[in-house]
């Protein structure tokens, strides 16, 4: 059961990661047919400063995600010894390096992790997940930690985070096309019954218009699964269902936080900000808690 939902969670996330990528060059080719009258231009424009942005948030992803969420990185285990040697030994469970270790100082219970990949990830625990949680249950919160380190989740949330940019970078260019000009060749070619130019350009436009919606989707989704798909991995790594069942409990019952950037919600292994859930769960960044539950009790 526990290895076929990894196998089913992963196959998912491809899916989802295809359609955010395709989304991007839809988004592009729609700019570049209303501003520069050719997809091809548009879809170029989207690879190229998709490309520029990922370089640039995988380079610095660490630093800045920890400076928006106010984490103190402790440098040895003397600062905070339990913390320091479940990561360890977790780390050394999943055989990825040692990461680097945060506190962040806020009474609510929340760890999350990030980094480019394993060699340079990075392990943020509050303060209040180390006062209300024992043993066993810290050590399924950090196993689910490195299972996102140890499956890349690190650097797939830093590409899905740098795609979204790139979506609003190309909305707002697209947005701003018809105050610089673009489209009014294309409007003027389409007198005399161009029907079909007028469909595309709507099309287009419709496209730029939603863009940002589905790609919030999209990256909500992204989260979801591979939420599931590190509980999975803390209950391979730990061999203990029940000390994360009971870890998302606490988690679940706790006060929002203070210190975390809503703009890195989805990292966390519970939502930070405890926003209110929506009917269809489609801009969700966690899946309910009680749904992770009833898959840890299958397990």
């Amino acid at each position: 059961m526990l290895y076929q939902q990894i196998a089913q969670n992963k196959r998912r996330t491809v899916y989802v990661m295809i359609g955010f990528l395709l989304l991007v060059l839809a988004i592009g080719a729609a700019v570049g047919y209303i501003f520069f009258d050719s997809y091809v231009a548009g879809v170029v424009m989207a690879l190229v400063i998709g490309v520029i942005y990922m370089v640039m948030m995988i380079a610095q992803s660490t630093s800045v995600i920890m400076n928006m969420n106010h984490g103190r990185e402790i440098k040895n285990e003397n600062e905070a010894p339990e913390l320091w040697h479940v990561v360890e030994d977790m780390a050394m469970v999943a055989q990825v390096p040692m990461p680097r270790v945060f506190i962040i100082d806020d009474p609510s219970p929340n760890a999350f992790a990030t980094g480019n990949n394993p060699e340079h990830a990075a392990v943020a625990a509050t303060s209040g997940i180390m006062a209300q949680l024992n043993r066993e249950e810290l050590e399924a919160v950090i196993g689910h930690e490195m299972s996102h380190v140890r499956n890349y989740d690190i650097r797939l949330s830093t590409i899905a985070l740098a795609l979204s940019a790139v979506i609003a970078m190309l909305v707002n260019i697209g947005m701003h096309s018809f105050w610089w000009g673009g489209g009014r060749r294309r409007s003027n070619d389409s007198e005399g019954g161009g029907y079909l130019q007028i469909i595309l350009m709507i099309f287009s436009i419709l496209i730029v218009i939603l863009g940002p919606l589905a790609a919030s989707i999209a990256q909500m989704a992204l989260s979801r699964n591979r939420e599931y798909l590190a509980d999975a991995g803390s209950v391979e790594l730990t061999r203990n269902p029940q000390g994360l069942i009971t870890a998302l409990q606490k988690i679940s019952n706790a006060k929002p936080m203070k210190q975390a950037d809503p703009s890195s919600s989805a990292l966390y292994i519970s939502d930070p900000m405890k926003k209110k859930r929506s009917v269809t769960h489609l801009f969700d960044t966690h899946p309910p808690i009680e749904e992770r539950i009833a898959r840890l009790e299958k397990m």
